[in-house]
């Protein structure tokens, strides 16, 4: 579990590194069709605070509760534009995140084991923290494609720059 957290923890400084020179052409453009560097931004900050923590905090609190996830496709055409800027996106994404580690480092051996469903498919907290991570390196996969550079590449062209 510790591993996962750590994994989760990185993702602030990961989406930081792969974004930090990115100009606005390449946060907008499309891959494939898909989203856009900065969406995908804004759907991991947006998942984090509407999805992830409540759902971990719901199953915390309350016999195996009913858990909703956003759909990406539902959530996309309305989400909320007003914190796009590139700043603004990481600073919020981190914000977020902090609060979701504090909590998750908080966690007893028990309250791994508390379950929640979703379609009535019962899962653990500790199946959810893995979901979580697993859905993090999907989003961050896209976010290389979308900017066209992965952190290893990005941090190995810094290197050779300093």
């Amino acid at each position: 579990m510790d591993e996962l957290i750590e994994e989760l923890a990185a993702t602030k400084s990961t989406l930081a590194h792969l974004l930090a020179e990115a100009t606005e052409k390449q946060l907008d453009a499309q891959v494939n069709g898909g989203w856009s560097a900065r969406t995908i931004v804004a759907h991991l900050r947006d998942d984090e605070y509407l999805c992830m923590r409540p759902a971990m905090t719901r199953m915390m609190v309350e016999d195996v509760p009913d858990v909703y996830f956003l759909d990406g496709a539902d959530w996309e055409p309305n989400r909320n534009r007003r914190r796009d800027r590139k700043e603004w996106l990481l600073a919020d994404f981190a914000l977020q995140r902090q609060a979701s580690l504090d909590i998750l480092r908080a966690l007893r051996s028990s309250d791994l084991e508390r379950r929640g469903k979703q379609d009535g498919k019962e899962f653990t907290i500790e199946q959810l923290v893995g979901a979580w991570a697993k859905h993090d390196r999907e989003h961050i996969a896209q976010l290389e494609d979308a900017i066209g550079e992965t952190l290893a590449d990005v941090l190995r062209r810094r290197a050779r720059m300093g």
